[in-house]
């Protein structure tokens, strides 16, 4: 009774199977393995339950040579799925069975091992992440102060408009990079006129080209303010236009493109 509680309670599949290598006992681990209850498995032939590649071999020759086999990462397929077992035989002398069959399916373990292995990724990934972003946050502070100093020393306020994109820029970028070492931020909702947001992506293309892309401004003046992030909305166009601007140069020179802005309400 003791023996036939403990083999019930193993995680390990445990079949019994007799001199004709029928089914003669299986525990629960085992029913959940093959998909099949006690009751159905008890005298299935071979082919029924056990028939799985290089396993039927191995019982006849434990059964032959009164011998323990092992075999590692074998492929068993139940009800058309295949699975990666490890298997040991093992002969034994018992009225109802000669031969005892306990099957390790390895797919939990090599869902551990892979879990493992990405968890080590993602740290040295996150330590990549930090020393990076420690490397750029120290020549974006040298980029800032010396746009400061700059600024301070100009009196053209064209210029001086130059220096502050320097600043403004310098300052989103140490924000997308602090964001990279948090966690993800909710976006910072304000209301917003988007025209704004287009005059300043538009401001930050013409400063990247050198005014040499032509931009046309198609607003709806009718749009009202309207509830965003605005760093985020900012980027997010910025790479709209600029992947534009690529596709220009693929083409012709920048000189010779447009592109056209446009902002409508969709109904």
């Amino acid at each position: 009774m003791i023996n036939e509680f403990v083999l019930e309670n193993l995680n390990t599949a445990i079949i019994a199977l007799d001199q004709e290598l029928r089914v003669a006992f299986m525990n629960h681990a085992a029913e959940a393995l093959l998909d099949i209850s006690e009751k159905s498995g008890l005298q299935l032939p071979p082919s029924q339950s056990l028939d799985h590649g290089s396993m039927m071999k191995d019982l006849q020759r434990a059964l032959e040579q009164n011998q323990q086999f092992t075999r590692r990462e074998s492929e068993i397929v139940i009800h058309g799925t295949s699975v990666l077992v490890d298997y040991t035989i093992t002969p034994i002398e018992n009225q109802h069975a000669c031969l005892l069959v306990e099957i390790h399916p390895r797919d939990r373990l090599q869902r551990i091992t892979r879990e493992e292995s990405l968890i080590a990724k993602q740290e040295t990934s996150r330590i990549l992440a930090r020393g990076l972003a420690h490397e750029i946050k120290n020549p974006l502070g040298g980029i800032r102060g010396a746009a400061q100093l700059l600024d301070k020393q100009l009196d053209d306020k064209e210029l001086s408009e130059f220096t502050q994109i320097i600043i403004e820029e310098a300052d989103r970028l140490r924000d997308l990079v602090d964001q990279m070492l948090g966690p993800i931020k909710p976006p910072s909702m304000n209301s917003l006129n988007i025209h704004e947001v287009l005059e300043r992506v538009i401001q930050l293309i013409h400063a990247e080209t050198g005014g040499q892309l032509s931009v046309v401004k198609d607003y709806d003046p009718s749009i009202p303010d309207l509830p965003a992030d605005r760093e985020r909305l900012i980027q997010a166009i910025l790479n709209l236009v600029r992947n534009a601007m690529q596709a220009i140069e693929q083409h012709m020179p920048l000189s010779d493109g447009q592109i056209t802005i446009q902002s409508r309400i969709s109904r």
